[in-house]
């Protein structure tokens, strides 16, 4: 399994590192102005169905089921399986596609009723959502196919997949002059590496599985069972997206700038989420899927704990540095060209307010994994649910005083209530056993990130005026903090876990 992880984690990095050097060229051409806030509309809408139909809802049922099939009725009926659900999954999807062509402005009008008062930013939101819109119908067979893949033991294509978006951006980034604005040439990229995603997932099952064919519709017990779970994950899949779209919303009612500096912080909040949780997940839930269909439930449990303590080895880095020195992450990455030191002041802010839940947001995966990997899709949607409600509940409350960095902050607290319900569920139930070694890891796990944030503060504290005005002061900087908190992390994790727990942890 840790070959795997590092697999996916590995092009999941090369993914985010490419996805960093898209967002420095995005800040320097866009900045954080009208046109910059229209595009991430563009962008978050189709990337907010994504989440939910595709990588989130589809996922969490698909995965399963056809493991399932696969591993109890062979391979011609897995073809089968697949072949049904891609025919239905595509008719949804073109459907889907017409129909926000058609009602984009009245879509608009929902999700981004600020925009009401700048007639030419609502407009311009709409042509670029129009041209964005149609990278959901490619990236939800993407998904599939990555599935089928990943069932296959094969991660490497649909893990490497995403780098194609931010190549993409960054190639008509370069020639934005050519475009009415860079908007328009930042939209086009996405739908470019829309196809460019699509066409590396199928190379890769054509040459390993078998395209998926069109099939005629037939509702029998696999493709029921698939739909009954559907249902349930969907909803699971909303919490974090629904709090996405509320963001969203409400920030067209702020400021402008509002909505860049969710985005940026939003950005480098996903790099542990993307490459640690996402990857894990990923990883886990197949492994689990096959285990369970094995009936082997101890040995699912044991994957998952290990899944938990891989999670966090990497997750408490990123928090402690996103906590205590926010702002000088900001400066050194996106301060330059359009993007000034006080647009990454507030991005800063709002990027702690994120890592609050940077914890829950990483290990959430790992955790309803124990529910998906035995089709039940509906408990961890009574745990989202309620996460939800207190988010919109807390957005409300704090857009006032704390403008984005409220938006933020909700987020956080919801994610930790979705997530501390799942593994009360899971407890319940007897998926997860929370005993006394593993409460002594999570113990030592708090106090080596303390330790480490503290280290990240001194640096900054006594680092910046040893530097003094130097050129790309922020850029030493970062690179003293990622050196330093390297040396004092891995320190401590071999005082306190000890050698011998890191060689179990990896040969498992």
């Amino acid at each position: 399994m840790l070959g795997r992880i590092f697999t996916v984690g590995g092009y999941t990095l090369l993914s985010r590192l490419t996805g960093f050097a898209r967002d420095i060229m995005l800040a320097a051409i866009l900045g954080a102005g009208p046109v910059a806030d229209a595009f991430f509309v563009a962008l978050r809408l189709p990337n907010h169905f994504r989440a939910i139909f595709a990588e989130g809802a589809f996922n969490a049922a698909w995965v399963p089921a056809y493991a399932h099939v696969h591993g109890e009725k062979g391979e011609a009926a897995a073809h089968r399986f697949a072949d049904r659900i891609f025919t239905l999954l595509l008719a949804s999807q073109v459907v889907l596609l017409i129909v926000a062509w058609l009602f984009m402005p009245q879509a608009m009008s929902l999700l981004a009723p600020g925009f009401s008062e700048d007639a030419e930013q609502r407009k311009l939101a709409i042509e670029l959502t129009r041209i964005t819109f149609p990278y959901l119908l490619l990236i939800t067979l993407v998904t599939l196919y990555g599935g089928m893949l990943n069932v296959m033991q094969r991660f490497a294509s649909a893990a490497a997949a995403s780098i194609f978006l931010n190549v993409a951006m960054m190639m008509t980034l370069a020639v934005a002059v050519w475009f009415p604005t860079a908007g328009h040439a930042a939209a086009w990229g996405v739908l470019i590496s829309g196809f460019l995603q699509y066409f590396l997932l199928a190379g890769d099952l054509a040459r390993h599985g078998g395209l998926p064919r069109f099939a005629p519709l037939k509702l029998d017990e696999d493709v029921r069972g698939f739909f009954k779970a559907l249902g349930p994950a969907t909803l699971g899949s909303m919490g974090t997206q629904v709090a996405l779209f509320a963001d969203t919303i409400i920030a067209t009612f702020l400021p402008a700038g509002a909505l860049s500096a969710l985005y940026y912080a939003d950005r480098l909040n996903q790099l542990p989420i993307g490459v640690i949780g996402i990857a894990i997940g990923t990883v886990l839930l197949p492994e689990m899927s096959k285990r369970i269909t094995a009936n082997d439930h101890d040995g699912a449990m044991k994957a998952q704990r290990r899944a938990f303590d891989f999670t966090l080895l990497f997750s408490i880095p990123f928090v402690a540095a996103f906590l205590t020195v926010p702002d000088e992450i900001m400066r050194a990455l996106f301060a330059r060209g359009a993007f000034s030191k006080a647009d990454a002041v507030a991005a800063g802010g709002t990027l702690a307010a994120y890592a609050i839940g940077l914890i829950p947001f990483v290990l959430i995966r790992s955790a309803v994994a124990t529910f998906y990997a035995r089709k039940d899709t509906a408990t961890p949607v009574r745990a989202s649910l309620t996460g939800i409600a207190v988010n919109v509940a807390l957005k409300v409350a704090l857009m006032g005083s704390l403008a984005q960095i409220g938006l933020a902050l909700a987020t956080a607290v919801g994610v930790w209530t979705n997530l501390l319900l799942v593994l009360f569920f899971a407890v319940r139930r007897g998926f997860l056993v929370l005993d006394r070694a593993w409460l002594m890891s999570l113990a030592k796990f708090l106090l080596t990130g303390i330790i480490l944030a503290v280290v990240f503060w001194l640096i900054a504290r006594f680092g910046g005026p040893a530097l003094g005005p130097m050129h790309f002061r922020d850029e030493v900087m970062l690179v003293l903090l990622a050196v330093g908190g390297t040396i004092v992390y891995a320190l401590a994790i071999l005082v306190l876990f000890g050698r011998s727990w890191l060689v179990s942890l990896v040969r498992g």
